[in-house]
């Protein structure tokens, strides 16, 4: 059979077919590892799925040799203890995703008894994850607004009162003191705002959405301070301090935009922006304040 088929497809369904052998390994590995009933049996259906798929490119490459990839099947596995089960399997669709392209591109190498089959496998390709994501709710997931809620605003608001602080505090200890100290009444303050709303027809408990939102503040507001007590250069400081926000931003939106199938590039860059224009207007606020006022602590 292998002598009648088009090349491209030979070399194509070889890869497919390792492609399709790895990402079996990787929900098998996780089904194995998961105490929740329900959670376990979607796994497993997407993993005898790929198992099938495998199946059907390994009929037209018979002696390719695949392997399981275990060092992305345990990365994946990490990250599933770490970030949770839908961040995982969102990721894990959008290399589906690049798959399906392949196949795409493939269709018109198949021969035409083995369409309908084809088809079918395309049809499942692009359905079964969505259906068995939809499955799985997890609180870390409904949750979500309210931890970057927490955390957007406390990178906003935390890196602009250290900016503030440079023309005004004469110590890093002292500015960095004043983050965290604002940082406790405005986690305070959120928690109670996300209280409120959530009491507003949210499906979640209230009380956890306030305790998502203001540990998340806090949380930010002392890593953001933290740079404020290793160091006695204000500007180093500050500079450090605004390179923590901004990885933490990119980190949640990544996370964000994952398990909400948003572009990254926009929201990370919105957040940034505000950020630095945040940060710089307060800089420009507290420099005027030290020098024309006379003020300066410590």
């Amino acid at each position: 059979m292998q002598g009648t088929l088009n090349p491209e497809l030979v070399k194509l369904a070889a890869e497919s077919a390792q492609d399709e052998y790895a990402d079996r390994s990787v929900y098998l590995a996780l089904a194995h590892r998961e105490k929740n009933p329900a959670f376990k049996k979607a796994l497993e259906d997407i993993g005898n799925g790929e198992q099938s798929h495998y199946e059907f490119w390994k009929t037209y490459a018979p002696d390719v040799r695949v392997s399981a990839k275990r060092l992305r099947m345990y990365v994946i596995v990490f990250l599933r203890l770490i970030l949770g089960l839908t961040f995982t399997l969102k990721l894990l669709e959008k290399h589906e995703g690049k798959l399906h392209e392949r196949y795409r591109k493939l269709a018109e190498y198949i021969p035409p008894p083995d369409m309908a089959r084809f088809q079918a496998m395309m049809d499942s390709e692009e359905r079964q994850e969505d259906l068995l994501i939809g499955k799985i709710k997890e609180n870390r997931v409904k949750y979500m607004s309210f931890i970057v809620l927490g955390l957007a605003d406390a990178v906003v608001e935390i890196s602009g009162i250290h900016a503030g602080s440079l023309g005004i505090y004469g110590q890093t200890r002292l500015a960095g003191l004043a983050g965290i100290i604002a940082g406790l009444a405005a986690s305070i303050a959120m928690a109670s705002a996300a209280y409120a709303q959530a009491k507003q027809g949210f499906e979640g408990s209230a009380k956890w959405s306030a305790i998502y939102t203001g540990v998340s503040y806090m949380f930010t507001a002392v890593l953001l301070a933290a740079p404020y007590f290793l160091t006695e250069n204000m500007g180093g400081a500050l500079g450090t301090s605004l390179v923590i926000g901004v990885i933490l931003v990119a980190a949640m939106t990544y996370y964000d935009t994952v398990i909400s199938a948003r572009p990254f590039r926009r929201q990370f860059f919105e957040i940034a922006g505000i950020i630095l224009a945040a940060s710089l207007a307060l800089f420009i606020v507290g420099t005027l304040v030290g020098q024309y006022l006379g003020i300066r602590i410590g």
